[in-house]
């Protein structure tokens, strides 16, 4: 005889069944994370962080935590200066350099503005 996929409610779990995973709601996440629920559910529609749907609302398992907080982690430069030491100053971008050109540039000029042109007809009272 097949047992039930999902225990009645009035069943105590089992040891194996209690290994599903506790699933975290956004605001629950926010707080862990120090940011607002906005944000975890912002970047949840995004697509941007790790989670799991449940009808419409959006649910974070303990493994999706750590991710997000993989995903976000800064690490330092690979090759750190030491203590004290000054860095060489950052090369500038090459200027600009302005054209020679033997052609003459047309200076645009702007046309009246509209409610000027009519003004000019008068108005019928």
């Amino acid at each position: 005889m097949r047992q039930a996929a999902i225990p009645p409610a009035s069943t105590p779990l089992s040891p194996p069944d209690s290994a599903l995973p506790r699933l975290y709601l956004p605001e629950e996440v926010a707080e862990v994370l120090g940011c607002s629920a906005w944000w975890v559910k912002d970047r949840a529609r995004r697509r941007l962080i790790p989670f799991t749907r449940v009808g419409r609302a959006y649910r974070f398992s303990g493994e999706h935590l750590a991710e997000i907080v993989r995903m976000h982690e800064e690490r330092p430069a690979r090759n750190p200066q030491p203590h004290g030491a000054v860095s060489p100053p950052a090369p500038k971008p090459p200027a600009r350099q302005r054209r020679e050109t033997s052609e003459r540039t047309v200076r645009l000029k702007a046309r009246a503005p509209r409610r000027m042109a009519k003004s000019q007809y008068g108005t019928a009272a």
